[in-house]
């Protein structure tokens, strides 16, 4: 990894133990003014403090965030497809590298979505990507989806393989789902590469999300990517102390549910 990766990477992986809790705030892209991101500048301004890094898109990123909260910055460069379209895989690049290094960003990121129709342009688009973050010092997050099925979202098996595909591709930081059977072999496949967790869809219970993140991290995740299971939650600052807990001070998952609800 080159000096300015490394630098980067600082500013997104924090602590003694090197990990992250990265709020994704990048939805609205895709899926509008959800629930808990209708005032995304005033969500930014509450959470300053309590996130290492934050993944969002170039217009919020301007519009809403400050210069100075001290979160290192993950760009969402991959998109153009919404809910209301014909397919919401259908992503292509958005934005360039020069624009993101314009920006001063830490990291762009960019999704995959193995086993859909649109496998190919996503993998290629991907790779190629990889080739320019080289070439400017800049990490690459890859995203990996699966598309709608969920039944392989969340089986071992699948995940596995498209962090490995992440992996091939060049990525610094890949993102991926939680299994309950066979996360270990999802981190593995990752071959070093610092996988982060992503929130999917809202949980049944804080809990259960704070279980989730306590599970991973012992298994060997190196952070959290969350954004409805956060910003939907009843108490989202709350919600990210406790994560916080989890992934920087190795509090259990039932002392961080304590925590927050005190």
């Amino acid at each position: 990894m080159s000096f300015g990766k490394e630098v980067r990477m600082s500013r997104i992986f924090r602590g003694k133990n090197n990990m992250t809790v990265m709020l994704a705030l990048d939805h609205g892209m895709a899926l509008g003014p959800m629930r808990g991101i209708e005032r995304p500048r005033e969500l930014l301004n509450s959470v300053s403090g309590s996130v290492d890094s934050i993944m969002l898109n170039k217009g919020i990123l301007v519009q809403c965030a400050s210069p100075s909260s001290g979160a290192g910055i993950v760009l969402r460069i991959s998109g153009a497809a919404t809910i209301d379209g014909p397919d919401l895989t259908a992503e292509r690049l958005t934005t360039t590298i020069e624009e993101a290094l314009r920006l001063g960003v830490d990291a762009v990121a960019t999704s995959i979505f193995v086993g859909t129709p649109n496998e190919h342009a996503s993998i290629e688009a991907c790779a190629l990507l990889s080739d320019e973050c080289d070439r400017f010092g800049m990490p690459l997050l890859a995203v990996t989806a699966l598309g709608k099925d969920r039944e392989k979202a969340f089986k071992s098996r699948y995940l596995a393989l498209a962090v490995r595909v992440a992996a091939e591709l060049g990525a610094d930081i890949i993102k991926t789902y939680y299994c309950e059977d066979g996360f270990d072999k999802v981190v593995e496949a990752a071959v070093g590469i610092p996988v982060v967790i992503a929130g999917g869809p809202l949980m049944d219970s804080t809990s259960q999300v704070l279980e989730v993140a306590e599970k991973a991290i012992k298994i060997g995740a190196r952070g959290v990517d969350m954004g409805r299971n956060v910003w939907q939650s009843e108490k989202p600052i709350a919600m990210l102390k406790s994560l916080r807990d989890i992934i920087h001070e190795g509090v259990t998952a039932q002392e961080a549910l304590l925590r927050y609800w005190n």
